[in-house]
């Protein structure tokens, strides 16, 4: 019987997950969409604007875009003028990405968009107090902490 308990707890914990992301994912394809993007482009754009600059390569370990993905969104940012692109100095095979300014400015705009994901999450984390986001975060790191262990341990076997 306590079997069953926790599973139901741990298969709700990771409904909860899926239901989030997924409603996530509706406001980035609904903001992408109207700023004429895609959704790894708006992928790549919110993951450059916590860097300065960052090289392509980091861009995909992060965003787990295949390559071929990665270099088409890329190009068509470059081409945009969303992106600025150059050679790295030591290394010309890998490639330093930085948002222009209208690529600044296009994120600033996604931030502050009425209805986006920004300001709709934003208002819905307002609901909690600081100790709950606190609990909340703390409850997410120890979770994916523990999923990189196990993804550690299962990649040395």
């Amino acid at each position: 019987m306590s079997e069953n308990k926790e599973m139901d707890a741990y298969m709700q914990l990771m409904l909860s997950f899926a239901h989030v992301q997924k409603n996530m994912v509706r406001f980035i394809q609904k903001s992408a969409v109207e700023k004429g993007l895609s959704i790894p482009q708006y992928s790549i754009l919110m993951t450059i604007i916590s860097c300065k600059e960052m090289t392509q390569k980091n861009i995909g370990e992060k965003t787990f875009l295949p390559k071929s993905t990665l270099s088409q969104a890329v190009d068509a940012l470059v081409k945009e003028g969303y992106l600025d692109r150059r050679q790295v100095e030591d290394n010309r095979r890998e490639t330093l990405l930085a948002l222009s300014p209208k690529g600044q400015a296009l994120v600033e705009e996604l931030h502050l968009q009425e209805d986006g994901l920004h300001q709709v999450f934003k208002a819905a984390s307002e609901q909690f107090t600081d100790e709950q986001v606190e609990e909340l975060l703390q409850a997410h790191r120890k979770i994916s902490s523990y999923l990189k262990e196990v993804e550690l341990e299962v990649a040395t076997k």
